[in-house]
Order: structure tokens, then sequence, then C-alpha cells
């Protein structure tokens, strides 16, 4: 990957992880300054390193159900082209700017990697879309369950009432 691609990567995962956590820390109370840009920065990792998986996970999908993926070919790998878009979702990740409008673009960073697989692997289109949404899916799912476990594990408990 080059470095532009990591950067794009890096800084759609700050976006994102900014776009889905700064509402739950607003809901929080007496959140300090350090652990809420720890929190960010903690989900701009795992949400850049999701994004960077997710061709990677598109790829294994094609070469685990599609026998006539070709595995003697590079692996399909961000572009700065593919990659860009992925700012302008994340920027759409605030729940209140529109979920809608974020899983459209979501689509359509998808169907770029389905072009690109499609190419790369030499399969059909339909069966590359398939490929990276299966792959979208189960990394979203994944990294969904992170972000409640981590909200779980800082969210303050209530204290026990004494008897």
């Amino acid at each position: 990957m080059s470095p532009l691609v990591v950067i794009l990567l890096l800084f759609a995962g700050l976006s994102e992880a900014a776009g889905r956590l700064l509402p739950v820390v607003a809901r929080l109370s007496g959140a300090s300054r350090t652990r809420v840009i720890g929190l960010i920065m903690a989900g701009a990792v795992v949400d850049g390193a999701v994004f960077a998986l997710w061709p990677l996970s598109a790829w294994t999908v094609a070469e685990l159900l599609l026998p006539t993926s070709s595995s003697g070919e590079a692996a399909l790998v961000w572009t700065p082209a593919l990659a860009a878009p992925l700012l302008l979702a994340a920027v759409l990740a605030f729940p209140l700017l529109g979920p809608l409008l974020h899983l459209l673009l979501m689509v359509g960073v998808g169907t770029g990697l389905a072009t690109a697989l499609a190419t790369v692997a030499g399969i059909g289109w339909w069966d590359a879309a398939g490929c990276v949404a299966v792959a979208g899916v189960g990394l979203g799912v994944a990294v969904e369950g992170i972000r409640r476990l981590v909200v779980r594990l800082n969210t303050p408990r209530a204290p026990e009432p004494q008897t």
C-alpha cells in the first residue's frame, strides 16, 4: 500500500471514529478530554484497519467461494482513487447527518471495489459484488461489536444500593 493510501485510510478512520463516537461521548457526563481523545484515536485505528482489510477480505471470500478466481495474481489492494471516497463516507457517518447517505456512499465505494475485484480476480461483476458485500457486512458486524463492547466497558455503572 502506498503512503498516500495509508494516510487516506487513517483520515477516513479518524473521521468515521469521530462521527460514531462523538454522539456517544456527548451523553457521557464528566468525560475527560484525554479519555475522549484516546477513544477517538483508538477508534480511528480500528476503523482505518477495517477499511484497509475490506479489499483483502473480499479477495479472500472470492478465493474461498469461487474456484474460478485466479489465485496466482496479486490480491486486491486499495488505490488512491478507490480510497478517496471513504473520506466523504466517513464524514457522513455522523448519525444526525444521514445514515442513508452514508450507506449509499459505502455502496458506491463497494461498487468500485467490486469492479476492481472482478478485473483482478477474473470473475463476473455480480460474483465480485457479492464477495465485496459479504466482506463488508462481516467487517461491519465485527467492528460494531467492538464499538458496543468499548462503550459498555467505558460506561460508568450506577452504584449498588446499600442495604
